[in-house]
């Protein structure tokens, strides 16, 4: 019989399997086109994507998908090129450029690939003119300290671009443009998942203040002029093809717990401030223990979604950690309750770790590997925490992104204590 560890880590495993390139596309790639095909992409799963292309389509493809360090794969003849993630660098806005140079004189007999998957936002970086990459840089670093939503941040990427919001589909024109998603947004709007390089941006220039504005982002008065005088292009619909979701990853997980004979219980897609999140878990799953919740033990409670932190102290982490340490002083150390919370892509914020394992004793050996969880909270220090009990899930970059999988698992006794 698998261990609550095992249990917790199998249903990851799965939930990430669902959304893997060369498990879901097969499913959605249309015939391969006639005439001159470019490949053109990014973000964490562009490069496994691009393979599994190759591999679909035989014969000769063009094209360059930029990925984040350390999420490359071998391709036969599309370029795959490592850049910085989440905030951009030069290596990133050149690359950009060549993406820009392959979809250049294009004609109606040719097709142009999109390859679009969480991650591409920061990797697609040609900044718009009168904004250089250093201003581009600060500001995406406020905003991803700020506790900003994605769809809040990426509205105010897309006015700072030469590529996002459709910008990459205008230069693509009059080519015909398919674009393959796999999608980290909650919702699935398809003009947040990279910020939409192929789809019509539908958002002003006063959504982008107003994210600035509410979360006292500082910039320039030069940088807010070029904000106002931004001007959303007009492009032709396009056939865009979402391959994976959240949703995909939260029924794989819900169903290998039934085939287990655990009672799987879906939260859905959730967001806001991951502290809070895990606060009501904790309320949750300690009802269900005491038999007063909505199903009883065994059960696991399973969500996806992508939460905020606002960023405060000086220690490492992400919001699967941050999640983690919250739910793990919540819990209390309950004997029947068991836990993970990680990112689907491998990588947890500023961690190289996946997310945590919250288990009963997670506070008692913490306290004897001398971590202060109340401590570690205020320092925004989830990953030395975790680290300390030896409880960092470590898979490395697993090419995907679907967004978190938290699991709760609440055992009948305390039997897997």
């Amino acid at each position: 019989m698998a261990t609550p560890r095992q249990f917790l880590r199998a249903l990851f495993d799965a939930a990430v399997e669902s959304a893997s390139p060369h498990h879901c596309m097969a499913n959605w790639l249309p015939p391969r086109p006639t005439g001159r095909t470019v490949v053109v992409g990014a973000g964490k799963a562009a490069a496994s994507m691009a393979r599994q292309l190759e591999e679909s389509w035989p014969g000769p493809i063009q094209g360059i998908v930029i990925v984040p360090y350390g999420h490359a794969v071998t391709c036969t003849s599309i370029e795959v090129v490592e850049a910085a993630h989440p905030v951009p660098d030069e290596t990133g806005v050149a690359a950009s450029r060549k993406i820009l140079d392959a979809v250049a004189g294009l004609t109606p007999d040719d097709t142009v690939v999109c390859l679009l998957s969480g991650g591409g936002s920061a990797l697609l970086c040609v900044p718009v003119d009168g904004v250089s990459l250093a201003e581009k840089q600060a500001i995406n670093s406020q905003l991803l300290r700020s506790g900003a939503a994605i769809h809040e941040i990426n509205t105010v990427r897309r006015k700072l671009s030469a590529i996002k919001g459709g910008r990459l589909a205008a230069a693509c024109a009059p080519a015909r443009v398919i674009t393959l998603t796999i999608s980290d947004i909650p919702g699935n709007d398809i003009s947040i998942i990279a910020s939409g390089p192929t789809i019509e941006d539908s958002s002003s220039f006063v959504d982008a203040l107003e994210t600035i504005d509410r979360y006292e982002i500082d910039i320039a008065p030069r940088i807010r002029a070029v904000i106002e005088n931004s001007e959303p292009v007009t492009i032709a619909d396009g056939d865009v093809r979402v391959l994976a979701t959240s949703g995909d990853a939260l029924l794989a997980a819900a169903a290998l717990a039934d085939e287990r004979g655990i009672a799987p219980y879906s939260l859905g897609d959730l967001a806001g401030d991951a502290r809070e999140l895990a606060k009501q878990h904790a309320d949750l799953a300690l009802s269900i223990a005491a038999g007063n919740g909505p199903l009883q033990p065994p059960c696991v409670l399973i969500s996806g979604g992508e939460t905020t932190v606002k960023t405060t102290g000086g220690g490492r982490g992400g919001r699967n950690g941050e999640y983690a340490l919250a739910l793990t002083i919540a819990l209390r150390g309950h004997p029947s309750i068991h836990a993970l919370a990680a990112d689907t892509d491998g990588i947890d914020g500023s961690g190289d770790n996946a997310g945590c394992m919250v288990t009963p004793d997670s506070l008692q050996r913490a306290q004897l590997a001398g971590a202060d969880a109340a401590a570690a909270q205020q320092n925004n220090d989830s990953y030395a925490f975790f680290a300390a009990i030896d409880d960092l899930i470590m898979t490395g970059p697993t090419r995907t992104n679907v967004n978190d999988i938290r699991a709760i698992l609440i055992s009948a006794d305390d039997e897997n204590r």
